[in-house]
């Protein structure tokens, strides 16, 4: 069967496959928009056929989306941490049962194969649960030490920070539209969401299982259209931003937010490494390496792109990745099954191609790999594999975003450590070897926000209690545990004086005041106070 959806707004023609038309129109109804507005209709990667007619948003809709979301934020804010966490816990279970739907609509928008789709259900799941049981720990109000002991005593408060924007990207619709609003919500938050235009039915799916779970109306709003246009209007009227996307965005993003004076949190590229140490288990590497390449395709912003070998292991490495590379099977159906799928879009395959073409007109060598599968589906590339990078091929230093690996041999860990950090990126980094010890003292020399040993990237995005996110190009701040939620607050002080102030006591003059507090300052030093 070809998996195609078309809900055409005005002549309503269908042609179903695992999706209802009727589901569609529901999901779509959930997006701010005018009432006769401009449509777009959305493309399969898997087949090129269509999926479904979109209503766009304007700027003028995004204002429309803030001032309500602005609204309903008050009383969500007033909303006990109980009921909030309730909700998250319905939101949770509702995923699981629902996985079906969900895996065909994140493989329809996206091209992934159905187990990779499987990550993103899991994802959201865990950090619904997560937030659900942690957000009230990790926002507590905190005693902490007044300029007075006993007398002074301070309270720190963590304060919603309003309207939080989420501009979400298309190689993960599910979890990357869903698990940054589930932490701003349960801050207290409202959110205005506008997901990448391809995988906007993926987003609105989840927001429609929120709104289930119990979220009350209005908190949550969907805008849809181009970054440029509703995705800058998001950016330019909301009380934080978080971005996820390219380098080249986020630097926009960025500079918008910081004209006027508001927070922003920013996710961008990678061109990450994988080390294969001397000592490593090769069978366990070879797999790790395999799922970290090729991954969605490698279009996951945490995948491995540099494959760095110690000279030991080598040629015995290759000698097992090759041919495990090459096993890989391509499919398009929405089942279990497929290694692989599609890339996104002509796009995503022309880059990929002109990094391959690229690579190979100037001297490297593609041990498998290297072609282009439109006998699979139109924007299929096989996985590939190159040796013989070098310092003037684009795909040595550019983010690829496609199934490609580069393989370099080095002659030890410093090596490999110079070799990982010889990039403009630090987003996501993984060390193979039997001495975990050793790896952890290899992963405190890289310049990168997260580093999975023994794994290629799951460890460290499932580790939701752990903070995620990038140094250097590859962005700002931190997704995931404490700092996934804090960074939707501001952080107020309110501190309570008793008895004794800060001026003189009646009847002591300035002078008296002044060597009074200065012996007090020394005891407090003697006595080990911070």
């Amino acid at each position: 069967m070809t998996p195609e959806i078309i809900v055409d707004p005005e002549t309503d023609a269908t042609a179903t496959y695992a999706v209802s038309p009727s589901s569609v129109r529901a999901l779509t109804a959930r997006v701010v928009c005018a009432p006769r507005p401009e449509w777009a209709t959305t493309r399969t990667p898997l087949t090129g056929g269509p999926i479904a007619a979109l209503p766009l948003s304007t700027p003028a809709d995004v204002t429309m989306a803030v001032a309500a979301a602005r609204a309903a934020q008050r009383g969500w804010a007033r909303t006990p941490m109980e009921v909030r966490s309730g909700i998250m816990l319905r939101f949770h279970d509702l995923v699981l049962e629902r996985q079906v739907e969900i895996l065909d609509y994140i493989q329809l928008e996206s091209g992934k194969t159905r187990a990779h789709a499987f990550e993103e259900i899991i994802d959201v799941a865990a950090v619904a649960r997560h937030y659900a049981r942690s957000a009230g720990g990790y926002l507590r109000a905190r005693r902490h030490a007044g300029a007075f002991p006993l007398l002074s005593q301070s309270v720190e408060s963590a304060i919603p920070k309003g309207v939080v924007g989420v501009v979400s990207p298309w190689n993960f619709p599910f979890t990357l539209a869903i698990t940054d609003l589930i932490p701003a919500l349960m801050a207290g938050n409202a959110v205005v969401l506008r997901p990448d235009l391809q995988t906007t039915l993926t987003a609105l799916k989840g927001v429609e299982l929120l709104a289930r779970a119990g979220l009350p109306e209005g908190v949550l709003q969907v805008v849809v259209g181009e970054g440029p246009t509703v995705g800058q209007a998001v950016v330019d009227q909301v009380d934080y931003v978080c971005y996820t996307g390219s380098t080249a965005t986020g630097r926009r993003v960025a500079q918008s937010a910081a004209a006027r004076l508001v927070g922003a949190s920013l996710e961008l590229g990678g061109k990450n490494t994988l080390y294969v140490r001397a000592d490593a288990d090769l069978d366990r590497a070879v797999a790790g390496a395999v799922r970290s390449a090729f991954a969605s395709a490698g279009q996951l912003c945490m995948h491995t792109e540099r494959l760095v070998v110690h000279e030991k292991v080598y040629a015995e490495f290759l000698r097992r990745f090759v041919p495990a590379v090459r096993a890989m099977k391509l499919g398009a159906d929405l089942a279990y099954g497929a290694d692989m799928g599609s890339l996104l879009s002509q796009q995503q395959l022309d880059r990929t191609v002109a990094h391959v073409e690229d690579a190979r007109g100037k001297g490297a060598v593609v041990l498998t790999g290297g072609r282009w599968r439109p006998d699979v589906g139109p924007f299929f590339y096989e996985p590939t594999v190159l040796e013989g990078v070098s310092a003037e091929m684009v795909c040595r230093d550019e983010e690829t975003f496609g199934p490609v690996v580069s393989v370099y041999r080095v002659a030890s860990d410093d090596d490999a450590v110079r070799l990982a950090n010889d990039t403009d990126y630090g987003l996501n980094a993984s060390i193979f070897t039997r001495d975990v010890r050793a790896g952890r003292a290899l992963a405190r020399r890289i310049a990168c926000g997260t580093v999975n040993i023994n794994e290629g990237y799951a460890a460290a995005w499932g580790s939701v209690a752990a903070p995620m996110g990038g140094m250097k190009s590859s962005g700002l701040g931190r997704r995931h545990g404490a700092e996934g939620i804090r960074k939707y607050t501001e952080s107020q002080n309110v501190t309570a004086q008793h008895l004794l102030g800060f001026a003189p006591p009646f009847g002591m003059d300035d002078e008296r005041w002044a060597k009074g507090l200065t012996l007090a300052m020394g005891a407090m030093k003697s006595l080990g106070r911070r």
